[in-house]
């Protein structure tokens, strides 16, 4: 068992062309990879309900099998327990799940009746960045979740720290926002691919600040996906009660989503600034 540490962007439509332009990484790609996954769940999506995500992962000629549980964070930052092992032939592991404390809180039962629920495809572009506090791998995904005959683009840029302070994950993105279109996202794949295939979207109530800042975060991951505007006028009642209480970032975005192009740097920046300054 691992903890897993990152950061999540989404990109606005230039944001890959932009990225590929910057300075951090001119230095080259370094690694490419085709990645299929198929996630896992019971008709009921208990694993969901739990917090939980399961996946198997095919990369070139090998099957890696992966649990993620509920993490901790928000504005695009996370920190979450994750396990990870090799499996032959493409065939859930059952037996190694069942070991796994979180599965055996759930029952044999829960076991015996997961089924394939949706598929992401994607490519993965690689860079390691060796910073002066961290290493960090930097993830650029393009591709799509598909669920229920239904489809999604997937153009996300992940920032995991590999070593060091969790703090360059912020400097990083902040520093990748100063010229590419991009916004915190909170939704994984998991959980926009179980919302493509249930045709719902479930949001916090938003009780406190930092709750109030991932309900708007997550009403633009449903905009992206939808294309319903009803989730920009979420988001901008959610910042609004932020910017009622003294955030003036939070003014700053709610009024940059009135309008029809608000994916730019300034936007990306200004959500950066107040999820760094809500996360400490």
């Amino acid at each position: 068992m691992s903890h897993e540490i990152e950061m999540k962007l989404a990109l606005g439509e230039t944001g890959p062309e932009h990225l590929l332009q910057h300075p951090l990484l001119r230095g080259g790609v370094h690694g490419a990879q085709r990645l299929a996954n198929t996630y896992y769940d019971t008709p009921e999506g208990e694993l969901e309900a739990a917090r939980m995500a399961l996946r198997l992962r095919r990369r070139d000629d090998s099957w890696v099998q992966t649990l993620k549980t509920s993490g901790e964070g928000g504005g695009g930052y996370s920190r979450r327990r994750e396990w990870e092992w090799p499996v032959a032939g493409g065939s859930l592991d059952r037996a190694g799940l069942a070991e796994l404390a979180p599965m055996a809180a759930l029952g044999e039962n829960v076991l015996a009746r997961l089924e394939p629920r949706f598929t992401t495809d994607f490519e993965r572009r690689l860079w390691r960045l060796e910073l002066a506090e961290a290493t960090v791998e930097v993830a650029l995904d393009q591709g799509e979740i598909r669920a229920a005959g239904r489809r999604v683009p997937i153009c996300e840029l992940e920032l995991e720290l590999k070593d060091g302070d969790p703090q360059a994950l912020w400097s990083l993105a902040l520093a990748f926002a100063e010229t590419v279109p991009l916004r915190p996202a909170d939704a994984s794949k998991a959980a926009r691919g179980s919302a493509l295939l249930n045709d719902h979207w479930k949001l916090p109530e938003g009780l406190d600040e930092s709750e109030r800042l991932h309900r708007a975060i997550l009403a633009l991951d449903a905009l992206s996906d939808t294309g319903d505007d009803g989730w920009r006028a979420t988001a901008r009642e959610a910042l609004q009660v932020l910017a009622e209480n003294g955030h003036d970032e939070a003014g700053r975005l709610a009024a940059m989503l009135q309008q029809r192009d608000w994916l730019g740097v300034d936007f990306g920046r200004t959500a950066l600034k107040l999820a760094h300054r809500l996360a400490v």
